[in-house]
């Protein structure tokens, strides 16, 4: 069953570009006991599954979030238009800048999704190499034929180069983290001089 899953998800995902494969007539033949020897890299394989679709779903939420981030700049705008007398304004001033930088923040959390799914999807291609090092091992130890015309060497070099790649992408997302957390800071700020002007009446949550 886990392993229709897999296919599954490798067909909705789609596979790695470049990624060396062990054919699947070298493997038709091989024992249950070296199926069993595979359950762990199928399982990491699974686990970066579910890990690129999360990824793939928080891009998605946040893209809500900075639509209502939008609309609640909007609104406040219109609140400074609005105003009937100076700390009316001053409120709606308030308002107006908390959630500009609320936007900003969002936005900047986008920044570091985004960067997060690039990363959810390097860890499945490197699941994906990992999990062919596993299959040619385990045809090898089986003997079966075919198996001895396919170069280890050439598995391993895939798989190292793939967590290279993954170390780079995850040193940029810490970058896009750190920029993100300066937003954050920035919006704070503001909406902690909202809430103190209107004694904590404005002081809304992230997650309304």
């Amino acid at each position: 069953m886990k392993r229709l899953l897999i296919l599954s998800a490798l067909a909705m995902f789609g596979s790695a570009c470049g990624i060396k494969r062990v054919p699947l007539d070298v493997l038709e033949k091989l024992p249950y006991e070296a199926k069993i020897e595979l359950l762990e890299a199928e399982n990491d394989l699974a686990l970066a599954v579910d890990r690129l679709d999360e990824a793939r779903n928080e891009v998605t939420r946040a893209r809500d979030l900075i639509r209502r981030g939008k609309d609640r700049l909007s609104a406040a705008k219109d609140e400074v238009g609005a105003a009937a007398d100076q700390t009316s304004r001053e409120v709606a001033e308030l308002a107006v800048t908390e959630a500009d930088k609320r936007v900003e923040y969002l936005r900047a959390k986008q920044r570091v999704n985004v960067r997060e799914e690039e990363l959810a999807a390097q860890n499945f291609t490197c699941a994906q190499a990992r999990y062919e090092v596993s299959r040619l091992a385990a045809a090898r130890k089986a003997k079966l034929e075919g198996s001895e015309s396919l170069d280890p060497a050439r598995f391993d070099e895939q798989l190292k180069g793939c967590e290279a790649d993954y170390a780079a992408l995850k040193e940029k997302t810490k970058e896009t983290s750190a920029e993100a957390e300066t937003m954050r800071v920035d919006w704070d700020t503001a909406r902690a001089a909202l809430a103190k002007k209107t004694f904590d009446a404005r002081a809304s949550p992230f997650v309304e």
